[in-house]
């Protein structure tokens, strides 16, 4: 038996502080038995920063570098929520230390990347997961039950667009996000989570049959302090070429013979988080919206035209995983992070409630398809998904 767990995130801003809470609350919902969370450290290159959303988080410290949680003896398992680049080296020396890691998505900036990191989670005998939280958001599970279910007939097509407008002010200061190659930007960023949410409800995507990535905003102010997320700076006069794509949209082949078409945005003005999808089947099809997150829309052969579906107990997640825990009370996405971060740590204390979290290879197999889209847009021709 596991005794407690040292929790510690590498990453202080947004995501960081949503991996945070994940674990502060993670010991609250479904069933007792989660052994004792000790919530240690969080680690930032901005120490003030990783100071205050520890203190904010209840972590026992704020660290000054991801150096740090490597070397502590009262770490256990850390979530890495940093920019992509610097995933593959942290997560190695992770592992080497013996350190149970949950990484955000993208897993790595290249499917070469993510492979070493496979490798040597693989090697050192560790848990390693990503973070593709939407897999957690039960009107999404439910969906996912019906589709499964074969209720709806065989799945023939998915439309799905992940729309925010994070990027749409070009006074908005550099930042790694804006940083990097074709593909790496809201393909990257945004497109990570539509496809794993797509093949989440479908099934494995095995060829991309067209894409198209687009820039719009060309260069940004250069930031004169520390950006945190999506956040505003000071900025200098000084300007940086944008190198990556603010828009994506591909249209892909799933193995079980079902299409979808895809469409990703950093720079939809009215959209600062909007995730949405209709999966069309022989027999009937279904609706979700995160920004309406608390229901759904099912259509049949019994009952034409869409009706609504309110999310409650008889749905994933809900039933032990809020305060409140009755139909219509509604869910949001910080509860996803919780759920993650309860699977992660159940895992890890060899507990087995809820499905686990996305593995490496799935992470892996994300970027190639992120790299299949890429080729698709130099070639214009169908590109299969390597492995």
């Amino acid at each position: 038996m596991v005794r407690s767990i040292g929790v510690a995130v590498i990453g202080a801003g947004m995501a960081g502080r949503a991996h945070a809470h994940g674990y502060r609350t993670a010991g609250t919902v479904f069933s007792p038995g989660l052994p004792p969370v000790r919530l240690v450290s969080v680690a930032d290159i901005n120490h003030d920063l990783a100071r205050e959303t520890a203190r904010r988080y209840g972590f026992e410290r704020g660290d000054s570098s991801w150096e740090a949680v490597v070397k502590a003896d009262d770490i256990d398992v850390v979530s890495v929520v940093v920019a992509n680049d610097l995933h593959r080296e942290i997560v190695a020396a992770l592992a080497t230390a013996g350190k149970h890691v949950l990484c955000e998505k993208p897993l790595a900036p290249t499917s070469d990347d993510a492979r070493a990191m496979l490798e040597a989670t693989e090697a050192a005998g560790i848990v390693a997961r990503v973070g593709f939280t939407f897999r957690r958001t039960p009107g999404i599970g439910a969906v996912r039950e019906e589709v499964r279910s074969g209720r709806l007939g065989r799945p023939l097509h998915i439309g799905a667009q992940y729309w925010t407008d994070y990027g749409c002010d070009p006074r908005a200061p550099m930042s790694w996000r804006y940083r990097g190659g074709p593909g790496s930007g809201a393909l990257a960023d945004l497109g990570s989570h539509l496809t794993d949410v797509a093949e989440f409800l479908l099934g494995p995507v095995e060829a991309v049959i067209g894409a198209q990535l687009t820039t719009v905003i060309g260069e940004r102010p250069k930031p004169l302090g520390h950006v945190v997320g999506h956040g505003h700076a000071e900025v200098s006069d000084e300007r940086e070429p944008v190198g990556n794509d603010d828009w994506a949209s591909l249209s892909v082949r799933f193995t079980g013979g079902a299409t979808g078409d895809l469409s990703v945005s950093r720079i939809a003005y009215g959209h600062p988080n909007t995730l949405r999808f209709e999966v069309f089947c022989e027999r009937g099809a279904a609706a979700f919206d995160v920004s309406q997150a608390g229901e759904f829309h099912l259509a049949t052969s019994e009952a034409p035209g869409f009706r609504r579906v309110i999310v409650g107990v008889d749905h994933p997640y809900v039933s032990g995983g809020l305060a409140m825990d009755a139909t219509g009370i509604g869910t949001g996405h910080n509860d996803s992070f919780v759920y993650q971060a309860r699977a992660f740590l159940d895992e890890v204390a060899g507990r087995d409630e809820l499905p686990r979290n996305a593995s490496f290879a799935d992470g892996l197999h994300n970027l190639l398809v992120e790299e299949a889209a890429v080729r698709a847009t130099e070639s214009n021709t169908p590109t299969p998904v390597h492995s």
